[in-house]
C-alpha cells in the first residue's frame, strides 16, 4: 500500500509574489525602444547616405543593433543574484517529486 503523494507548498518571494510574477522595473521601458522603428514616415527617405545606402536601409540597420543593445541591458539589469538554496535530499522509497513509489526496478 503506497501512501499518496504529498503537496508542496508553492514557494514565494519576500515579497509575497509567486515564482512567476511580473516584477515592474523602469529597465523594462528600454524594449519600447526599438519598436520607434516600426514608425515607417519617420524613416523613409533616401539622404542622408551612409556608405552609399540610403537612410532608409542603415536606419534599420542601425536599429539592429540598437534593439540588441537595449534586450541585453535590461536582462543584465533584472538577471536574479544565484540562488543559495540548499540542494533538495536524495528521493526517498516514495518519491514526493513524482509521486509514484519506488518499485525498486532500476529503469
Amino acid at each position: 500500500m503506497t501512501r499518496p503523494p504529498t503537496p508542496h507548498p508553492p514557494t514565494t518571494h519576500p515579497d509575497g509574489r509567486g515564482p512567476s510574477a511580473l516584477i515592474w522595473r523602469w529597465w523594462n521601458l528600454l524594449l519600447l525602444l526599438p519598436l520607434l522603428m516600426l514608425i515607417t514616415p519617420w524613416f523613409n527617405q533616401d539622404r542622408p547616405r551612409v556608405l552609399g545606402l540610403p537612410f532608409f536601409y542603415w536606419y534599420q540597420l542601425a536599429f539592429v543593433f540598437v534593439g540588441v543593445a537595449c534586450v541585453w541591458i535590461v536582462y543584465a539589469a533584472t538577471r536574479k543574484a544565484p540562488s543559495t538554496r540548499p540542494k533538495p535530499a536524495a528521493s526517498s522509497p516514495d518519491d514526493p517529486a513524482t509521486g509514484r513509489p519506488d518499485d525498486g526496478a532500476r529503469r
